[in-house]
Parts: C-alpha cells; sequence; structure tokens
C-alpha cells in the first residue's frame, strides 16, 4: 500500500467526519430562517423597502371597496382622535425622538415597515409620562392609561412597592452616599439572601441583564476552555454581539451555535461535540418556542403559538441538565426576564432544576438597573491558584452601587412577606380564571382574539389571518390602555391587579376588539389564508427589489412640510404639528429638528 494512497484514505476519512459533524449541526437547527442566523442576516439585508399608499394602505388584503372605504373613515376618525389629543406630550416625544435614537427606533418599528410612514404621521404616540399611580401611568397632559407593558418586566410587585423600595434605598445608604469600589454593609445581607434563593455559592453584581450574561458565559469559556455558546432558537439574551445572532447584528454569528429548542437532535449536538463551553436558556420560550418574542411590527398574517405546556418544558430542562453534566457543559439559567414572577426562588423553583450559573435582572434591582450573576464556586472563581497570570477580568464602576444594593435588599426582604407567599399561592388559579373568562368574552364578540397566558405574562393571539392585526394597539390605546412598543406581542401584569382595576381593563379591552372589528379591519373571514397574505407580500417585495436593482426606486425619509404648503385636500393627520412649546424645546436645543411628518392622501373627504 503506498504512502499518498494512506494519505488518501486519511483525508477522505477525516473529511467524512467533519462532514458527518457538519451535517448532524445542521439536523439539529430549526428548519426556518430563524435557525440559520447567517442566512437570515443575508436575507435581511436585502428585504426592500416599500410603502403602501393610497388605496394600497386600506385594501393591502384584497378587501372590496366598500370595506376599504369603511377602513378609510375609521382611520380618519381615529387620526384625528389621536392627533387632538395629549399636544404637549406629543411635542415633547418629538423633540425626544429627533435627539434619541433609542426612541427612534422603537417608533419605527410599531407596525410592519410597509405602513410605516402613514402610521407615523397619522397615529401619533406618545412616550412621555410624568406620574405613576397603581396600575395607571399619567402623561403631561393629564391624560390616564391602564400600563399594560409592565415596565419590560420589572414591575413584578406594582409600581407603589418600587417607589418605596427606591425611597428606602436612599434613606439606607444616604450614609456611604456614592462611593464606589467598596461594599456598603447591605452587601452581605443581599448574599445571604442569593445564596438561598439561587442554592448556589457565591454572587457578581452587574448593571443589566446583558453584562450579567455576558459575564456568565465569560466564566464558562475560562472554565471549559471552549469557545462555542449554545443558545436556542428565537431566544433572546441581551444585545450583546456574543449571544445576538442574526438580524440586529451587523457581525455575522461567530462562536455561537443556535439550535432548535426541546429536540433530540439538539440533545445529540450536545452530546457529541466537544467545543461548545456553556448553554443558554430562556425559559419564556416555554411560551413560543423557536420564536422570538412576538411583535406588533413583525406580524404579517396570523399570530398562533402553541403556548406554555410547563410540564413539557420542565422534562426538557431535567434532559438538558443530565446531558450538560455528562459533558462538562456549564448550563446557564437566564432568568433575567421571568425572574421572580412564578416562585420566590426563581424558575429554577418553578421547574425543579439546578443551573450552574443563573443570571437575574430587571425586578431584583427594586426599581434601579441591575445585573446578577450567581453560580458554584467551581464556575465564578476568576483565577487559577497554580496559574497567578491566567485570570477572566470583569469589573465595572458602578457594580455594588449602595443605592442599588439597598433597593435590592428591599426586594429581597418583600419576597419572604406572608402576603407575597399568598400572592405566589393564588396567582395560577386566580390569572387562569381571568383569562378563560375575557376568552369567552371574545368569542361572543365574534372577534378574532384570544389570549395565551402564563399567569401574569399574556400573548395575544390571532386566530384567522389579516394584514392589519397590528391595527388593534392602537384602538387599546384609544381606550386607555398603554403598550409597550412590540404592541400586542407581550403584555404584563403585576402579581397583585385589585379586581376593581381588572375588571376596568377587561371591560375597555372588549371595547378596544369591538371598535376595531367595527372599522372593517378583520374582514376576510372565509377568504383570506396566511399563505394567501403572504404570497402577496412576497409579490410586493419582488417587485421593490426589482425597482431597486434597476435603480427605480429609492427608499426616502419623511421631509418636514415645506412652510404654508398644508392645503385643503390634505388629510386631518397631513397637516403640520403645532410648533412645541417654548417651555419644552427651546429652538437652540435641537441640532436636528424633528421633521413634521405628512401622510399621503388617503382618507375620504366628505
Amino acid at each position: 500500500m503506498s504512502l499518498p494512497w494512506i494519505l488518501g484514505a486519511a483525508a477522505a476519512a477525516v473529511a467524512a467526519h467533519a462532514g458527518w459533524r457538519r451535517l448532524e449541526l445542521s439536523r439539529a437547527k430549526h428548519p426556518s430562517l430563524r435557525g440559520h442566523a447567517r442566512m437570515a442576516l443575508r436575507v435581511s439585508r436585502w428585504v426592500p423597502y416599500y410603502d403602501l399608499q393610497g388605496e394600497r394602505f386600506f385594501s393591502a388584503d384584497g378587501a372590496p371597496a366598500e370595506v376599504a372605504e369603511q377602513r378609510k373613515k375609521a382611520f380618519a376618525e381615529l387620526s384625528s382622535h389621536f392627533q387632538r389629543k395629549a399636544p404637549r406630550t406629543r411635542a415633547m416625544t418629538r423633540e425626544i425622538q429627533a435627539m434619541a435614537a433609542d426612541l427612534e427606533f422603537v417608533n419605527a418599528y410599531r407596525v410592519p415597515f410597509a405602513f410605516r410612514k402613514t402610521v407615523q404621521a397619522a397615529l401619533p404616540v406618545g412616550s412621555v409620562y410624568e406620574h405613576s399611580d397603581g396600575l395607571r401611568l399619567t402623561d403631561p397632559d393629564g391624560n390616564s392609561y391602564y400600563d399594560l407593558g409592565g415596565s419590560y418586566g420589572v414591575n413584578l410587585l406594582g409600581y407603589s412597592f418600587y417607589k418605596r423600595c427606591m425611597a428606602e434605598s436612599q434613606a439606607i445608604a444616604v450614609g456611604l452616599g456614592p462611593v464606589l469600589g467598596v461594599y456598603h454593609p447591605i452587601v452581605l445581607d443581599n448574599l445571604r439572601r442569593l445564596q438561598a434563593l439561587s442554592g448556589l455559592e457565591q454572587a457578581t453584581f452587574h448593571m443589566s441583564g446583558t453584562e450579567a450574561v455576558m459575564q456568565a458565559v465569560r466564566l464558562a469559556r475560562y472554565h471549559t476552555r471552549r469557545r462555542y455558546v449554545v443558545r436556542f432558537c428565537g431566544a433572546y439574551h441581551g444585545w450583546w454581539d456574543g449571544v445576538q445572532a442574526g438580524p440586529g447584528n451587523p457581525l455575522p454569528a461567530r462562536d455561537v451555535y443556535t439550535l432548535n429548542d426541546m429536540s433530540e437532535a439538539a440533545l445529540r449536538v450536545l452530546q457529541t461535540r466537544k467545543d461548545i463551553a456553556c448553554v443558554l436558556i430562556n425559559p419564556i420560550q416555554s411560551m413560543h418556542p423557536n420564536a422570538a418574542a412576538p411583535s406588533d411590527g413583525t406580524l404579517l398574517a396570523q399570530r398562533q403559538p402553541k403556548g406554555s405546556d410547563p410540564a413539557a418544558y420542565r422534562a426538557w430542562l431535567q434532559r438538558l441538565r443530565q446531558v450538560c453534566s455528562e459533558r462538562g457543559i456549564a448550563l446557564i439559567l437566564d432568568d433575567v426576564f421571568l425572574g421572580f414572577r412564578f416562585a420566590p426562588g426563581g424558575t429554577q423553583e418553578y421547574f425543579g432544576f439546578q443551573a450552574d450559573l443563573v443570571t437575574y435582572g430587571k425586578s431584583l434591582g427594586g426599581g434601579y438597573p441591575v445585573g446578577v450573576v450567581c453560580g458554584s464556586r467551581r464556575w465564578m472563581q476568576r483565577y487559577r491558584e497554580d496559574r497567578p497570570a491566567d485570570i477572566c477580568f470583569a469589573r465595572g464602576t458602578f457594580n455594588s452601587h449602595p443605592y442599588v444594593m439597598a433597593a435590592m435588599n428591599v426586594f429581597l426582604r418583600q419576597l419572604e412577606q406572608p402576603e407575597v407567599r399568598a400572592l405566589y399561592a393564588q396567582a395560577g388559579s386566580l390569572w387562569s380564571e381571568r383569562v378563560e373568562r375575557l376568552n369567552r368574552s371574545l368569542e361572543g364578540l365574534a372577534v378574532p382574539v384570544r389570549i395565551a397566558a402564563w399567569g401574569t405574562i399574556w400573548l395575544v393571539q390571532y386566530d384567522r389571518p389579516s394584514r392589519y392585526h397590528w391595527m388593534f394597539q392602537y384602538y387599546l390605546r384609544r381606550r386607555g390602555l398603554a403598550l409597550n412598543w412590540i404592541g400586542t406581542g407581550r403584555i404584563l401584569f403585576p402579581l397583585d391587579v385589585p379586581e376593581a382595576d381588572y375588571r376596568e381593563i377587561e371591560t375597555r379591552f372588549l371595547a378596544a376588539a369591538a371598535d376595531m372589528r367595527d372599522a372593517g379591519w378583520w374582514w376576510g373571514e372565509g377568504v383570506l389564508t396566511s399563505k394567501t397574505l403572504r404570497r402577496l407580500q412576497m409579490r410586493e417585495m419582488a417587485a421593490a427589489l426589482w425597482k431597486r436593482l434597476r435603480g427605480e426606486h429609492a427608499p426616502q425619509e419623511l421631509q418636514p412640510a415645506p412652510p404654508g404648503q398644508a392645503t385643503a385636500a390634505a388629510e386631518p393627520w397631513a397637516q403640520a404639528a403645532p410648533a412645541p412649546n417654548a417651555e419644552l424645546a427651546p429652538a437652540a436645543a435641537s441640532p436636528r429638528p424633528a421633521p413634521e411628518l405628512r401622510a399621503p392622501e388617503l382618507v375620504h373627504k366628505d
């Protein structure tokens, strides 16, 4: 046997093995575009912008002329309501948006992009509030709304409680003040309490959940000497490059595998590969496995997730725990979002398993920004006794800030109070009854809306296709129910919502659904299918892409309305908004004034 033949056979064997491992990895990914981060990023860069204007705005689903006309009149009336309401709040929002990139972004993605320009001009949403009382928020014009956004999960025990946390923290920490790099005595009690509720020996403090996840991943890589992180399709673990794979991150996925959640193929990858440092899990994914957090901005046809199955997810976590232990892989529980929503010990207590590292945030800060990593000493140690130059560095100027530590202590103590324990005990049955009653009422209204819930976390589902489900957020707001920027994708209640407040919210929710139905936006029962709508949208995108390739069309920003050019033919929302009060936004304060948005002429004139 010649040497070349032996070398060739060896090379072929190596190539076959590598090919098999690659195939196995591919099989462990979710079959959708979401499961292939690099491909999704490439595709996202080719999605062309286009704007549905004129008649197309109201008949984007192929609705007949009379339905489009019904929608036009309803849209004009809704626009008139939003244009009249809260002028001071809207002026402040516009000025802030011109200078705050965060607000500019979220306001651009409240609805699918093809409807964006008209909606931004016609239905201005205020994003400024100056007072909270229970579940109610009050804007600078004195308008009151029930808050259904829940401050992205922070508001677990009610805003009044967090106000108390913040006030008491000042009384506790004022003696030391903002002295950093040392610890206030209250930190000792925090550590003892975190150790008890997490079941883990050590903790580090950070200023956000994203930072906490970054540190947990770095520790896992340090102790395993491996590169790769496993995350599951659709899961969110903060916005940093290391775990946000796909659209939203300009860099292609590196050192991260995005696998199919709750799948045998994913477990096989964990069992066979030797380059995996850690597995990240976020239990909120049990509500919508392998899908990102639902958002009205990406709601194109229908929203029908499977909903939460705690028993199935509990079994999955147990198997995942076993495989990670066998393979020396760090199992990291990202409990930043859910945290203490279902049990005082977090989702570890709720699901009955033990992670190697746990990250916390949001509500734990008692109203202040915070991130925490808890872990066993085996994973938390940041240096090696026998190799003193081999360290895992992580510090932060404001970590363990005395005021944050004091507010955290108030929160942790509150978890032990009998009245809070009673809230946990009754939450499951109470919220199940509320959701069942609301769904029965929605069915009676003959609207395609249902609530899928996991305790106090709600997801608004739409059980038949429409291109206009995203409009529902505006009818809810008109009825005094405020959502965050992802709209009806996620509604978050605190554990304690008085029955009178809940009944009022339910009444308003039902009224908003009836308004939406009567405006004709949900036309199409028995006519439209998800496949039909997706094909329609693909044709629109293909036409827009063809124009772009031919240089015939380039998306343009909304420009300020030329002074004095508003005409009688302009629609109600096309007229220039009033200039902000000088006391709110001095002219010299903004180097980039916000444009006065003008919508195309769409609405029927009486």
